[in-house]
């Protein structure tokens, strides 16, 4: 193998980045695989991706990102991507080692860096491979603002290399107020968190340049596209692959589109075991993603014949059945969404309560199901303290026993089903506060008792309609909301019970809703909201999930 260090690389405006080159020993030039990056190109991953794919034939370059690392210019998060990826790949691709087709691969910032290039139609890429990438801003966190938890990376990227990040006590910075000064409490200064928290999602100038999704149908390269079912950015794989399924420019880069979706979380580029929190998936769980990639690359990079053009699109791991399956499409063209409605006798508090879920629409008198939400003592949300992942298959036992949680669920199954595909929930529900959100989460509930989360959503009120206003609600005015609770793919097994619970906050997931009204960035008053979910014929709350009915089973 050979390599080529902290070579210059010139962007079109004259600041100079850096990259490493690995390649094979040959003179025969070779597609090269483009790798950018904010988190350093020179590490012991890096170094391992880059010689494994020189190994197998492709030459490999990891890149650092405009002001980090040994790169020139200053760092500003994804705005000086979509021209420098261009830049470095048409680089990369006049490269006398090079045969002139580049591909390029990544994970999280690097997945959505591929992105933001990738609709600027640079003429030299052929291909990409895309690890767990964002959306376009506020898919992945509808409350109008960043996640909380977000402000740990950028503390991650302050400055121009990696940041220790575990010496912060971060639960306790989460817990600050306002919102706007978080970097503070953690002991840093971020101009870029800063400078997010202080314009609306509807201030379209400023988040223009970030979004990228709704330019997908003008790229025409094969596309891989990898995620988790517990992977915290999840729905960007599955809207890029359903898109570029059905809106790229041509029918060949349609059917070239891969999707692979396993029981991982975000850091699956460096994790792939069978095993995720206290999941364990069984044998059944491996899978040769490396493997998969060569294969795939081979073929429509390198022409071979190897029959990678007929497989399937799609390889999912279904949970519960812990069991991989080829798909073609998604959402699963045999699908039956099928509603369970919410229903109690108004005592849904708690899973000791009265609360349950139903194949049949309630009755017309089922009183509404209330409780009282305190921002200052928000639901919690099971997850570690920093960023690099957001919850997992955690068991929601303790949580239910709180009585700002209001729990449905069914009775005991008594044959298996199961459910894949997007999960929403159909919400009518009511508060006295002009603001405050609803949340929803799916569990699975094992004879056992474990509660285990399989995902979660949230609705803002003022955004319910969508995020180019803000329209308050009325106090007492029964107002209907839609909550995403993302994708699943999960066999409830005969004697589990598919479970709901809803509540109005799932902290530090998402910033607490203060319930006035006023400004998210700068708030600090809060006031405690008393919310509540109606269920009945007039207003019947349901959960919609994508059943797939069995093998033989007629619909």
């Amino acid at each position: 193998m050979r390599q080529e260090l902290n070579i210059p690389v010139a962007m079109r405006d004259g600041v100079v980045l850096v990259a490493d080159v690995y390649r094979p020993d040959t003179e025969t030039p070779v597609p090269v695989i483009v790798a950018r990056t904010p988190y350093g190109k020179n590490t012991e991953f890096a170094y391992r991706k880059a010689m494994w794919w020189a190994r197998h034939g492709y030459a490999f370059l990891w890149m650092d990102v405009r002001g980090r690392g040994d790169s020139e210019g200053s760092f500003r998060p994804h705005r000086d991507e979509p021209l420098d990826g261009y830049d470095t790949i048409e680089w990369a691709a006049q490269q006398p080692w090079c045969d002139g087709q580049v591909v390029t691969w990544g994970q999280s910032y690097l997945g959505y860096d591929q992105w933001l290039t990738a609709v600027e139609q640079p003429p030299s890429l052929k291909a990409m491979i895309v690890y767990v990438p964002p959306s376009d801003p506020f898919v992945e966190w509808p409350t109008g603002v960043h996640l909380p938890m977000e402000v740990c990376w950028f503390r991650l990227i302050d400055g121009r290399s990696y940041q220790y990040i575990e010496g912060i006590d971060w639960d306790a910075v989460y817990e600050h107020l306002p919102l706007l000064t978080l970097d503070e409490r953690a002991g840093f200064s971020s101009k870029h968190w800063r400078d997010d928290l202080s314009h609306l999602p509807s201030d379209t100038e400023y988040w223009g340049p970030k979004y990228y999704q709704h330019r997908i149908g003008n790229v025409d390269v094969p596309t891989m596209h990898v995620t988790g079912w517990y992977d915290d950015v999840q729905p960007a794989t599955f809207i890029n692959f359903t898109r570029m399924t059905r809106q790229a420019p041509s029918e060949e880069t349609q059917r070239a589109q891969r999707l692979v979706v396993g029981p991982w979380d975000h850091g699956l580029t460096r994790r792939r075991e069978r095993t995720l929190g206290p999941i364990d998936f069984g044998p059944g769980a491996d899978f040769d993603l490396d493997g998969h990639e060569l294969r795939w690359l081979d073929h429509f990079i390198k022409g071979r014949d190897n029959g990678a053009d007929a497989d399937p699109r799609a390889q999912l791991f279904i949970m519960g059945e812990n069991q991989w399956r080829s798909e073609d499409e998604w959402p699963i063209a045999r699908t039956n969404y099928t509603s369970l409605y919410l229903s109690s006798g108004g005592n849904a508090n708690t899973r000791f309560g009265d609360g349950s879920l139903t194949w049949e629409v309630p009755g017309a008198d089922e009183p509404a199901d209330t409780y009282r939400y305190d921002p200052a003592d928000p639901v919690p949300y099971i997850t570690s303290s920093t960023s690099h992942q957001i919850g997992g298959p955690d068991d929601y036992r303790e949580i239910e026993e709180r009585a700002d949680v209001l729990v449905y669920s069914t009775s005991v199954l008594e044959t298996d089903l199961e459910v894949t595909g997007p999960v929403r929930l159909k919400l009518f529900a009511s508060s006295d506060a002009i603001d405050t959100d609803f949340t929803a989460k799916l569990l699975d509930v094992h004879p056992d008792g474990f509660c285990q989360r399989l995902q979660d959503g949230i609705v803002r009120g003022r955004y319910r309609e969508g995020l180019d206003e803000e329209r308050f609600l009325t106090p007492g005015e029964v107002h209907e909301f839609e909550i995403h609770l993302w994708n699943t793919s999960q066999v409830f097994r005969a004697g589990h019970q598919i479970r709901l619970e809803i509540s109005s906050s799932t902290f530090p997931k998402y910033d607490r809703n203060l319930n006035t009204g006023g400004p998210l960035a700068t708030g600090v008053e809060s006031k405690v909201a008393e919310n509540s979910v109606w269920h009945n014929q007039a207003y019947p709350s349901q959960l919609i999930l994508p059943v797939i009915p069995a093998a033989g089973a007629t619909s």
